[in-house]
């Protein structure tokens, strides 16, 4: 099935009404990551002297360079164009995963417009990298389609409480920690009702710039007063985490400077972190990899789909387990660091994987 995709696009615009299009950020990017203009000019599909036209454009637009050259080096952004790179760059981590969920709502919207054999599967879920490449695994299916929205840990599980979605995502930390972060989920957990099915399981920890200038080795440093951190928002599976870590090392919120501050997912929390707003984020893997940060592992954690048990014996949840079975999404799983998935579409019940349910004597799901 086709399938309508949504992107934020920039338009600079100055007072008396010219316009820099797109191709200014694109350009920015390349010669950031090359640092040749020869390179770069290659990289987004332009001759080297319209590319060369456009820096010189540009540095008259702004009145001031955004790219330096060197003889003998090559091309360098200047602290301006590294901060409207920047600046677009987290834009795009910050409203991508919103722009996906409104896609997903208006391709279902249109679906039931057309004649279409399709069905649909509601995926409520907490941003993660492999939950975000589960629209790729059905390209070209013709049975299935996904209505994936992307919400906090604790609104996907309320969602499934409440039979406004299929499956929701749920990550749980590995070891000690797995026993406090089931306390705070168990209001919407019925393990008489519901199952487990392991997806993945991945590394979160700190998100600092590359070469790590501060020196920032574990979560103590983040209450040094010379570190500024970026947080996740409220309600996020991670945020979640990481109040249990702090918790564990004894570390109150409010020795973190910038704790308050949020955002919503991991690439926008690696984005803040890259463009220096922020020392230090907390976050998976990859997001670290995609805006050229280190990263400093803490914690390691499975990620399931929570559904009910009836839900399993439908048609459509029968192709997407065999799906998520398919050597196809471990190829997938496979390009994300940090990422594996030993046990992917595996089905256990909540009260064998967490034996703290049932000696918590869990009743049924409360609903909102």
């Amino acid at each position: 099935m086709k399938r309508l995709t949504i992107r934020s696009t920039w338009v600079v615009e100055s007072e008396d009404g010219r316009q820099l299009g797109p191709e200014l950020f694109a350009m920015l990017n390349a010669i950031h990551e090359t640092g040749k203009l020869t390179a770069a000019a290659t990289q987004v599909g332009l001759s080297y002297r319209h590319a060369w036209n456009l820096v010189d454009g540009w540095n008259g637009f702004f009145g001031t360079p955004l790219v330096r050259f060197e003889r003998g080096k090559g091309a360098f952004l200047t602290p301006l164009g590294e901060r409207l790179l920047w600046a677009e760059q987290r834009v795009g981590a910050r409203l991508g995963v919103q722009l996906e969920s409104v896609a997903s709502e208006i391709n279902l919207e249109i679906s039931r417009l057309l004649v279409t054999t399709a069905a649909t599967i509601r995926i409520h879920a907490s941003h993660g990298f492999a939950v975000a490449r589960m629209p790729d695994l059905l390209e070209g299916h013709e049975r299935l389609q996904l209505d994936l929205r992307y919400l906090g840990s604790v609104e996907s599980l309320a969602s499934l409480a409440r039979d406004t979605c299929d499956l929701a995502g749920l990550h749980v930390p590995e070891g000690r920690l797995a026993s406090t972060a089931m306390a705070r989920y168990a209001r919407w957990l019925n393990p008489a009702r519901q199952r487990l099915i392991h997806l993945v399981t991945r590394t979160q920890g700190l998100f600092v710039a590359t070469g790590n200038p501060k020196g920032i080795r574990t979560i103590a440093d983040l209450v040094r007063p010379d570190i500024t951190f970026i947080n996740r928002q409220k309600g996020a599976g991670t945020r979640l985490l990481f109040d249990q870590v702090l918790a564990e090392a004894g570390i109150t919120a409010g020795a973190i400077n910038g704790y308050a501050t949020e955002e919503f997912t991991h690439a926008a929390v690696a984005a803040y972190v890259a463009s220096g707003a922020a020392d230090a984020g907390f976050g998976v893997e990859p997001a670290a990899h995609q805006f050229r940060l280190d990263f400093i592992p803490v914690a390691l954690e499975r990620y399931f789909f929570v559904c009910n048990a009836q839900t399993l014996e439908r048609p459509e949840m029968l192709e997407l387990m065999a799906l998520l079975k398919s050597d196809r999404f471990t190829a997938i799983v496979a390009t994300l660091p940090g990422y594996s998935a030993p046990r992917v579409g595996e089905v256990v019940r909540l009260d064998d994987e967490f034996p703290q349910l049932q000696a918590a004597g869990r009743r049924p799901s409360q609903r909102p």
